[in-house]
């Protein structure tokens, strides 16, 4: 566990930093790598751009219903950026001074950028999912059919990078309908003649396609005692798993797919990835990519 420490809305109330700060936000988020990579990068950078020995980055335990608050908070603080995770990516829209056009496709920002009038949303998880998939299991979203499971901020963008690089079918599995319902209603605007189907999570059809790519995109498995999220005996042999959960490194989800055979990644490369340009977005600046993924690895041991 990184040694990070996490804040709170009361600490931002008393908030003081002199240097230029940057965050992620989330419950939970105890768990989050974040600080550990930006931090590695941005030592790296001040090397040879001594301004940035004065940013910093850090993590703050916020509450759904904290969150209108704790986005005010951090503007009046001057942080310059914020990532967003678990639950805030959606609930940060209608907070939102501006955002760019992926953000108001998936309806959900993970980057936030301070600005004068308010904050700035763009999502950097389409590409952090797609530069992933092909470094850790060699794939392409183009051409693929795929079982996204999950309905939420993470499964939209998920959802519309997957459109965007042409898949061939999207299979959405989520528990709640009424929220899964609105989502794939949302994407046949987008899809084209990309066929989008939802299904019920607890009871899989029998006619998901075979050698599919399974993407993760629920919370389910951060939590040691979490079962699997889709039972994979039930459906066609995929062609791999993919779970976006980099903490634990091997969820049951993954347990089960390696059981079975399957190639599998877990999120660590994607949340370097999106972190990656998350940085790029706040400082203008290259960022040492290698860097980020040797302080992944490194803390992610166990």
């Amino acid at each position: 566990m990184s040694a990070e420490p996490v804040h709170t809305l009361a600490d931002l109330e008393n908030w003081s930093f002199a240097g230029t700060a940057l965050t992620v936000i989330g419950r939970p988020v105890a768990h989050s790598l974040s600080p550990v990579i930006h931090n590695a990068a941005l030592a790296v950078m001040a090397e040879t751009a001594p301004e940035f020995s004065m940013w910093r980055y850090f993590k703050f335990d916020i509450a759904p219903e904290e969150l209108p608050r704790a986005l005010k908070l951090f503007h009046q603080k001057n942080f310059r950026g914020l990532n967003l995770t678990v639950p805030h990516k959606a609930l940060a829209i209608e907070h939102l001074a501006s955002s760019d056009a992926f953000v108001k496709a998936a309806g959900a920002a993970n980057t936030l950028t301070h600005t004068a009038t308010g904050w700035s949303g763009a999502n950097t998880d389409n590409y952090g999912l797609s530069a992933a998939l092909r470094q850790d299991l060699g794939l392409e979203l183009k051409g693929a059919d795929v079982i996204l499971l999950g309905a939420g901020g993470a499964a939209r963008a998920a959802a519309i990078e997957c459109l965007r690089q042409h898949c061939n079918s999207l299979w959405i599995g989520n528990r709640t309908q009424p929220t899964l319902s609105a989502l794939v209603e949302n994407l046949k605007s987008l899809a084209g003649d990309i066929p989008v189907h939802g299904f019920d999570l607890t009871s899989p059809p029998t006619d998901l396609p075979a050698n599919a790519l399974v993407l993760n995109a629920t919370s389910v498995g951060l939590k040691p005692d979490d079962r699997a999220p889709i039972d994979l005996q039930k459906i066609a042999r995929p062609v791999a798993v993919y779970d976006m959960i980099y903490r634990p490194p091997q969820t049951a989800l993954l347990r089960q797919a390696a059981a079975l055979g399957l190639p599998t990644a877990n999120g660590l490369s994607m949340l370097v990835h999106q972190g990656a340009r998350s940085l790029e977005i706040w400082s203008g600046a290259n960022v040492p990519v290698d860097v980020m993924q040797a302080a992944a690895l490194n803390a992610a041991k166990p």
